[in-house]
């Protein structure tokens, strides 16, 4: 036998079968990509978020920052435990097309467009699907990746979820305050009560705050918020009362 290194052969039906396998490990990943969020937002259709991706951020931002307690405040309840009164006060202030649209409001982001163009401030045209999608799935920032999945999210939302538990899931995981997430946290932190028992102003209180929760006070509400409190009530009427949440 003669002398020397071995020298180790790889016929080219080894490597087809190397390249085929490798092939079929990228396709089950990427596949795995697909259906992750399909399947989570479907489970979400029962199961209650033990946590959103707003809270998980605010958490490790606290510690971080070297802080020993994040400061999120959140309990999750029921829709049969949420008054009436903040769920018509949420929809009158946020997006009173929510039992029409199917995601998107694309008038409104059309005038928001125009607005812009014409050289104005470029205004949120979010509806509460859109939010409940970046709330609970995705992070803050105004990335074009970040708007692509927010889009990709609310479609599959709309698609699997009811209204009525896009509107429970967003008044659950929604910031009323510093720190304080969904109306039960947010009823007991500002008043002492449950979520059932919020009254229509408190309801409306609660709703004026959203656009900027860490800056804009329920409990101490400055002039600004109090004006917007009344303008959400006057909403709250004109659309009919309880009765127009029949249409969820």
């Amino acid at each position: 036998m003669p002398d020397g290194p071995m020298v180790a052969l790889h016929s080219p039906m080894s490597a087809r079968n190397r390249n085929s396998r490798i092939r079929t490990c990228v396709r089950r990943f990427l596949l795995g990509l697909l259906l992750f969020p399909v399947l989570t937002v479907i489970g979400f259709r029962w199961i209650p978020p033990p946590t959103s991706a707003f809270m998980i951020e605010r958490r490790f931002a606290g510690e971080t920052a070297g802080v020993k307690k994040s400061g999120v405040r959140y309990q999750w309840v029921s829709w049969d435990s949420i008054s009436p009164e903040i769920a018509l006060a949420v929809i009158s202030a946020e997006d009173q097309k929510f039992p029409h649209h199917r995601g998107f409001d694309l008038e409104s982001i059309q005038e928001a467009v125009g607005e812009k163009v014409r050289g104005g401030r470029l205004r949120g045209a979010s509806t509460i699907s859109q939010q409940v999608a970046k709330n609970l799935f995705l992070w803050p920032g105004r990335s074009y990746m970040r708007k692509g999945l927010e889009a990709g999210f609310t479609a599959l939302i709309e698609l699997f979820w009811p209204k009525q538990r896009i509107l429970e899931v967003y008044l659950n995981i929604a910031e009323f305050g510093d720190g304080i997430y969904g109306v039960e946290a947010a009823a007991k932190a500002f008043w002492g009560k449950t979520a059932a028992g919020i009254s229509r102003e408190e309801a409306a209180l609660l709703a004026a705050v959203l656009p900027s929760p860490r800056r804009l006070r329920a409990a101490d509400p400055s002039d600004y918020v109090i004006e917007r409190t009344l303008w959400i009530q006057d909403q709250m009427e004109q659309l009919g009362g309880h009765t127009y949440l029949e249409q969820l």
